[in-house]
């Protein structure tokens, strides 16, 4: 068997997203390739090259890929991914934007959020917003699978895999690139965190969501909110952790003003250890939570943030 997996990185370094697919793809046994496609991205070849389990990188490297516009990456990899077994992308904004293309073009199902690997054509993962796992057998020529990276442990580094250059370019000529608006924080990303603190509708407005920073700053936490907190407003979409939004495990989650929608439970249900405060005692959010505090947030997080 032979699988292509497909990076993910920004043209200047590799994503912690792209070992994770890597060791999940371990689970499937046989070859591993991952494939870089962007622009001026040596440096993130050989970052690819040094994953454990990695046995060649394909090296892309092409203006048209620069940005990862979805149907120039899409016709690369279907082009390239009819030598596989398996095609596996991280299910990111970018992995969820391009690989269903593939599937489509390749006239396969697409398995998406795989979070365990049972075999080479046995998968598992979530249904119905999480309260449901379905095992799911493929019997497709090629498997395209997007692999949840919460579920998995990142791939050790140590390799040194051969990088080899591909010629290939596939421009589509029907999208291009105008601008990014990014967010800049000096707090880990979301859904790389140790720690992750978010607010909900109870934090009831946007400026009350500093109350969130001292605490996190204590704690290197990063900051993540529920989908109605972003849907009033309060917060960019950036910052939403659900089922729609990012999917976060870590260490810690502590939900402040947050009732436990299904949705959200669906993005954090599988941290390691989960606070909830809330002044409403029948919220869902207790029914799953390590730690449950019933109280006013307004008065709670001065005092927490006072405490550490």
């Amino acid at each position: 068997m032979a699988i292509l997996i497909i990076a993910e990185h920004n043209n200047q370094s590799l994503k912690g997203e792209t070992r994770k697919v890597v060791q999940a793809a371990t689970a499937i046994g046989g070859d591993i390739t991952v494939l870089v496609a962007g622009f001026n991205c040596a440096g993130v070849a050989a970052e690819a090259a040094a994953i454990a389990g990695v046995s060649k990188v394909l090296s892309a490297d092409n203006a048209a890929y620069e940005h990862q516009l979805a149907e120039n990456v899409a016709a690369l990899v279907t082009e390239l991914g009819k030598d596989y077994s398996h095609i596996l992308a991280a299910a990111t904004t970018t992995g969820k934007n391009f690989l269903p293309r593939v599937a489509a073009l390749l006239d396969v199902a697409q398995i998406s959020d795989v979070i365990a690997i049972e075999s080479a054509d046995t998968f598992v993962r979530p249904i119905y917003a999480g309260n449901a796992i379905a095992t799911v057998q493929s019997t497709d020529s090629i498997k395209v699978l997007t692999v949840r990276p919460a579920a998995f442990r990142a791939a050790e580094t140590g390799n040194n895999a051969a990088v080899e250059t591909i010629a290939v370019v596939q421009d589509a000529g029907v999208s291009r690139f105008i601008s990014a608006e990014l967010t800049k924080s000096e707090r880990p990303e979301l859904t790389a965190a140790r720690v992750v603190i978010s607010g909900g509708r109870g934090m009831q407005n946007g400026e009350n969501f500093a109350l969130l920073n001292g605490i996190a700053d204590k704690l290197g936490a990063a900051i993540g909110a529920s989908r109605a907190a972003v849907d009033a407003g309060f917060v960019p979409n950036d910052m939403q952790v659900g089922q729609t939004g990012k999917i976060v495990a870590p260490e810690l989650y502590i939900a402040v003003g947050i009732s436990g929608a299904i949705q959200h439970l669906a993005g954090m249900k599988d941290s390691k250890v989960i606070v909830a405060i809330n002044k409403d005692a029948e919220a869902p959010i207790f029914q799953i939570a390590d730690y449950g505090l019933v109280a006013d947030l307004f008065t709670v997080l001065p005092e927490l943030e006072q405490q550490l």
